[in-house]
């Protein structure tokens, strides 16, 4: 019997271009890739964000804020909100993948310096076919990702709080039981915090926003049982922004997100090196606990410093606003070639009135053949206090 076909799956994750090779500005590139389960985990799922560049950390709360940093939800002036983002995903290669998300948050308390927030997301691989021998009918399968997470977020200060999140995960990549393989499983947390203070810049009063968040900390995932286990995409992630009131009306942010994975980089074979001694490393780095292969992320790059700085990704992004009701939104994102050669542009805009905001963002890509040229994003929310000013 021959093993199953599953190209469309296949084309797919290489598309999510996060684990194996890079689209190469060059032949002369030593890459580095960084393996990793899950990859829709990193999938920025809201419009605002998308709309800068994927970048979050710092900018103003909001309702989406539980991807980016649950602890923006303290900060949050309205009792409840709820938001629903889709973005259609890889239309260049597929016309049926798509990531669904919705996330919500509510104030719990009567001093206004706790919330509560959740989030659900869904990633559909679309209906892949599948044969038990060359020339069979196909069998159709339908792959998807899916996390579910709780987050419990608090002022510790007038400027300050921090948050912690607890994600279930669930990856089914569609595969016959009849080759011992399952969907997996995973559990994973969250650890952020938020800073904002309003500083004088000449006679206008700024306020400066610092943000991080450790994401995906947990335990590895297995699709076969326990015998081999990969990775989670454990994320450090750290912002800073700047919101400056330009009058009475028009408000600009700029903010800067830099981040990187906190997963240990696949062996590669050293010049010199022996079989047997590439195999011993190669089965050290299986046996890497999650939390090790975090600590040993930082300095384990197999071209050295370089390599390290390398593979921090860097996110710069600006919101204009009017009247906080109109939003022009700007940002890019740069990821070296030797990890995973994505950089882009991206555009947003959005539209607020006193019970729903409505946003959407568009991608760029500078990078040739780059699948995910011309990314949609939309996403609806909307602000409880204003439904319940509705009925009064």
């Amino acid at each position: 019997m021959i093993s199953k076909f599953r190209i469309g799956t296949l084309v797919i994750l290489l598309g999510l271009f996060i684990s194996a090779t890079a689209w190469a500005e060059g032949d002369d590139i030593k890459y580095s890739p960084i393996e990793m389960a899950v990859p829709s985990l990193i999938i920025a799922p809201d419009a605002r964000g998308g709309g800068m560049g994927d970048n979050g950390v710092s900018t103003l709360p909001d309702i989406g804020s539980q991807y980016w940093n649950a602890a923006k939800y303290a900060f949050m002036y309205s009792k409840a909100g709820v938001n629903l983002s889709y973005t259609p995903w890889l239309r260049k290669l597929v016309n049926d993948v798509a990531l669904v998300n919705m996330s919500g948050y509510y104030k719990i308390g009567d001093n206004d310096l706790q919330a509560v927030g959740a989030s659900l997301r869904y990633f559909s691989l679309g209906e892949v076919p599948q044969y038990e021998n060359i020339g069979d009918q196909p069998i159709y399968a339908n792959p998807y990702e899916m996390a579910f997470d709780v987050s419990y977020s608090r002022k510790l200060s007038e400027n300050y709080s921090m948050a912690v999140a607890l994600r279930y995960i669930r990856s089914d990549m569609g595969v016959d039981p009849n080759e011992l393989k399952h969907a997996g499983n995973a559990f994973a947390a969250d650890i952020s915090g938020y800073l904002e203070k309003y500083v004088m810049m000449g006679s206008a009063e700024a306020l400066w926003s610092f943000g991080f968040n450790l994401s995906n900390i947990g335990s590895k995932i297995s699709y076969d049982e326990g015998t081999n286990n990969m990775f989670l995409p454990a994320k450090l992630a750290l912002g800073t922004g700047l919101l400056y009131p330009i009058d009475e009306y028009n408000r600009i942010g700029v903010y800067l997100d830099l981040s990187k994975y906190m997963v240990p980089s696949v062996p590669q074979k050293k010049d010199g090196e022996t079989d047997e001694e590439f195999t011993t490393r190669k089965e050290d780095y299986k046996a890497l606990s999650s939390i090790s292969g975090m600590f040993k992320s930082f300095s384990d790059s197999p071209n050295g410093f370089k390599g390290e700085l390398e593979e921090v990704m860097v996110s710069v992004g600006a919101e204009y606003s009017y009247n906080e009701q109109f939003f022009v939104r700007g940002g890019y994102f740069y990821e070296s070639a030797n990890v995973g050669n994505r950089k882009y542009f991206s555009v947003g805009a959005g539209f607020r009135m006193s019970v729903f905001q409505l946003d959407a963002a568009y991608l760029i890509s500078t990078v040739p053949q780059n699948p995910l040229d011309q990314t949609l994003r939309f996403s609806l929310s909307f602000d409880m206090d204003g439904i319940k000013n509705l009925f009064r």
